[in-house]
């Protein structure tokens, strides 16, 4: 019984496409970790999965130590284990880390609302783009995923360097005595 719930279950999940990735080739998802409760509301399935969890699928890993989905069934609503085909929520707390490509996000709580195309970052959360060189960091931060659009609470965001922007010491001062002519900008 246990091994239909989770056959269900990877079936969600590989029909899922990743708030993060872009046209990346589809892969296997597959999700570990200590427990796993599986139950079905309606034409809802819910799952809970605690104690070093690891999801993995199309250009993600998400890492954490509790991961709760909620996805729309189809098919047969009585059977033990109906097909489930579109996510509508998915929660991961404690030590979050997703990773996708040269960026990675670190929280203690991530919120993906794949309908929004939109995930939520709290409790501490860092997002490193190494590729860019960018580390935002804040109270919130809020990835859009088809705006290509984070928005951060609280900002404190690192940069790559910004060109030295002052005069250049190794040219000569300009002839003159300093003074502005009438008409002349600063």
């Amino acid at each position: 019984m246990k091994h239909l719930r989770c056959l269900a279950l990877f079936a969600a999940l590989m029909s899922a496409r990743s708030l993060f990735a872009g046209d990346a080739t589809p892969q296997r998802t597959e999700l570990n970790g200590d427990h796993l409760d599986m139950w079905s509301v309606g034409n809802e399935t819910h799952a809970i999965c605690t104690g070093s969890v690891t999801l993995t699928g199309t250009n993600l890993r998400i890492i954490c130590d509790r991961l709760e989905i909620i996805a729309e069934g189809v098919g047969d609503k009585t059977s033990l284990a109906p097909v489930l085909e579109k996510f509508k929520y998915l929660l991961a707390t404690g030590h979050v880390r997703i990773v996708q490509g040269d960026r990675e996000a670190t929280c203690g709580r991530a919120e993906v609302l794949p309908r929004e195309d939109k995930v939520v970052l709290t409790q501490n959360p860092v997002v490193i783009d190494n590729g860019a060189g960018f580390v935002n960091a804040g109270e919130t931060i809020t990835l859009l995923r088809g705006e290509r659009r984070i928005l951060v609470d609280k900002p404190r965001t690192s940069a790559p360097d910004i060109k030295d922007l002052g005069y250049d010491k190794s040219k000569p001062v300009p002839a003159g005595d300093g003074t502005l002519k009438p008409g002349e900008a600063k």
